[in-house]
C-alpha cells in the first residue's frame, strides 16, 4: 500500500510538472515583419468552419460542436492549416501577423481534438499514460522551421506583444479557457476582439468569482503571472481594467488573490450548461 501511494504521489507531481507553464522565450527568426506592408491573410476557410461550429453563449464558454463536424468540413481545416504553412509571415505587419498566429494556433488545436474526439479533454491527447497533451510535438513546417502549439504560443506571440491579450486569444479547446472566436482574427480586427474576449472571460465566473468573499481568478492569472504585472496588485489592476463596473469596484477592495482555478474538461458543445 504504502508502494502504491508514493507511486500515486510520484505520478501526480510529474503530471503537474507536465503541464508547468513554458516562460516566454523569443525565438528571433519570428521577429522579421514590414510595418509598411497592406497585404492581407485569407482566413475565409477558418472563419467559415467557426461560424458554423462553435456556438456562443453568454453565461458559459462558448462551445464546439465536435460531434457535428463533417468529415469534409475537416478535410477543410486541414487544408487551410496546409495552406497557412505556405505563406511568408515575415511580408507582413505586425498586426497582420498577430492574427495569423492566433488563428493558426487555434485551427490546429481544434484539428487535433478532433483526431482524437471522442475525448474527455485535451490534455488526454498524446498516447502515453502520462499525457502533455498535444502542445509540444511539432505539427508544423513554416519557413523551413519546424513548430509546436507551445513555440507559437510561447516563442512568437507572448514574447513579441506585451500586453496580455494573447491568453484571450489562443484557446486551449477547455471550459475554464477563454472563449474560442465565433470569427477568424484578420489584422484590422485582432485587437478589438483580443480587447472583447478580455471582457467577456473577466466578467465571468471561469475569469473572476467570489467564493464565500474570497477572491478566486482563473490559473491562467497564476501560470502567467509575468504577462499580467507579476504580482497580485498588478493582476487585479488588469483584471479592473476589463471587469464591469460592480465587479471592478469588488475587485478595488482587494490586494490580494485568494485561490486559482481551472477545468481542463472539453468544451464541447455536448457538455455545456449556462454555468461556466
Amino acid at each position: 500500500m504504502r508502494r502504491l501511494v508514493a507511486a500515486f504521489i510520484a505520478l501526480s507531481f510529474i503530471t503537474t510538472a507536465a503541464f508547468a507553464a513554458p516562460k516566454a522565450d523569443l525565438w528571433p527568426h519570428w521577429q522579421a515583419h514590414d510595418e509598411n506592408a497592406t497585404a492581407t491573410i485569407d482566413h475565409s476557410a477558418y472563419d467559415a468552419f467557426l461560424r458554423k461550429y462553435v456556438v456562443a453563449h453568454e453565461h458559459a464558454p462558448n462551445g464546439v460542436r465536435y460531434g457535428d463536424v463533417s468529415a469534409a468540413d475537416h478535410t477543410r481545416l486541414k487544408n487551410y492549416i496546409e495552406a497557412m504553412q505556405q505563406v511568408d509571415i515575415a511580408a507582413y505587419n505586425r498586426d497582420v501577423q498577430r492574427a495569423y498566429w492566433i488563428n493558426l494556433y487555434n485551427a490546429l488545436t481544434l484539428d487535433r481534438v478532433l483526431d482524437a474526439y471522442p475525448v474527455d479533454s485535451i490534455r488526454d491527447i498524446g498516447g502515453s499514460l502520462i499525457s502533455s497533451g498535444p502542445w509540444k510535438k511539432r505539427y508544423l513546417t513554416i519557413d523551413g522551421e519546424k513548430l509546436s502549439l507551445n513555440d507559437i504560443e510561447h516563442r512568437i506571440l507572448r514574447p513579441i506583444w506585451h500586453d496580455g491579450l494573447t491568453h484571450y486569444g489562443v484557446n486551449c479547446a477547455s471550459m475554464s479557457c477563454p472563449d474560442l472566436s465565433t470569427q477568424a482574427y484578420t489584422g484590422d480586427n485582432v485587437y478589438t476582439l483580443l480587447r472583447e474576449n478580455a471582457r467577456d472571460y473577466v466578467n465571468s465566473p471561469a475569469g473572476v468569482r467570489f467564493d464565500d468573499g474570497e477572491l478566486v481568478v482563473s490559473s491562467i492569472y497564476d501560470w502567467y503571472g509575468q504577462d499580467f504585472g507579476g504580482n497580485d496588485r498588478a493582476i487585479i489592476s488588469h483584471l479592473r481594467r476589463f471587469a464591469d463596473p460592480a465587479r471592478s469596484t469588488r475587485l478595488d477592495m482587494r490586494d490580494t488573490i485568494d485561490d486559482y482555478a481551472y477545468d481542463w474538461a472539453l468544451n464541447d458543445e455536448a457538455n455545456m450548461s449556462d454555468d461556466r
